[in-house]
C-alpha cells in the first residue's frame, strides 16, 4: 500500500495504529500552507470483534465520524477487508 518512491513518500504515504483490537489506517502528508508540518488523516478503521471472530470495516465521513463500509461491513478474514481499502470501488478510502 505504501509509495515505492522514497520521493514520492516524502509528500504522501500510509500508516496504522492498533490497539489489540482496533486498526485505524492514514493518510501521511505536509500540511499545503506549511510543507514542515506533517498531518496524519484517517481514512479507514477495522475493527474486530472477538465474540464474533469478525473484522468490520468503516470509512470517514466529510464531517469526521466514522460509518459502516455498507458495500462489505464485514469478513472473518483481515486481507479481503485490506483488499475492499484497495480497491476503493466507492471512492470512501482514497477520494
Amino acid at each position: 500500500m505504501r509509495p515505492e518512491s522514497e520521493e514520492i513518500r516524502a509528500q504522501l504515504d500510509y500508516g496504522y495504529t492498533y490497539d489489540g483490537k482496533v486498526v485505524i489506517l492514514y493518510e501521511i502528508r505536509p500540511v499545503w500552507d506549511n510543507p514542515k508540518e506533517i498531518q496524519h488523516s484517517e481514512f479507514a478503521k477495522i475493527r474486530f470483534y472477538k465474540s464474533r471472530r469478525e473484522w468490520n470495516l468503516y470509512w470517514m465521513r466529510a464531517s469526521g465520524k466514522w460509518e459502516l463500509y455498507e458495500p462489505f461491513p464485514e469478513s472473518t478474514h483481515l486481507e479481503k477487508i485490506i483488499e475492499i481499502i484497495k480497491e476503493d470501488k466507492h471512492g470512501c478510502f482514497y477520494g
